[in-house]
């Protein structure tokens, strides 16, 4: 069998009204739309969204295919994780847009400081900021740590 080689991976988030959602992260994360593909009901079937350099997909819920977002369930069961340069200000962003702060920012012992917020449609996000190098074998000291384990 001839080796197959994954070139992209894209998120697909599956929200009620898309083009609400569209407009939200583009106010909170500063995310640039590159195309939609909208019924002429408006419903959208298929868009693009640029977030820097990398694209997440979006839907309107289609129930009558199965498809359905996150309030559709009560919760998500997935975050987006998304590096910025200053996550206190991107966290501010994405309140000032409609999100809901879930956690405020702060150091993680993984390196990086870090929120999490909820959007308006049910989707979590983790925003994160690099702020030390740390190695695998550090992570798990400083984990165990956490859980009363190791050194």
């Amino acid at each position: 069998m001839a080796e197959n080689t994954i070139r992209d991976v894209f998120p697909y988030l599956r929200v009620r009204n898309a083009s609400d959602a569209i407009e939200f992260y583009k106010k909170a994360f500063g995310a640039t739309e590159k195309f939609r593909l909208s019924e002429p009901s408006g419903r959208i079937g298929h868009a693009e969204l640029e977030f820097g350099t990398y694209v997440v997909m979006f839907s309107d819920e289609y129930p009558e295919h199965g498809i359905q977002g996150p309030e559709a369930f009560g919760g998500t069961g997935s975050s987006i994780h998304l590096h910025v340069d200053d996550v206190d200000a991107m966290t501010q962003q994405a309140v000032d847009a409609g999100a809901k702060l879930v956690m405020e920012p702060k150091d993680q012992f993984y390196g990086e400081r870090s929120s999490k917020v909820l959007d308006p449609f049910g989707h979590e996000w983790l925003l994160g900021s690099h702020i030390e190098d740390v190695s695998p074998e550090e992570m798990q000291r400083r984990w165990d740590a956490m859980f009363g384990g190791g050194n």
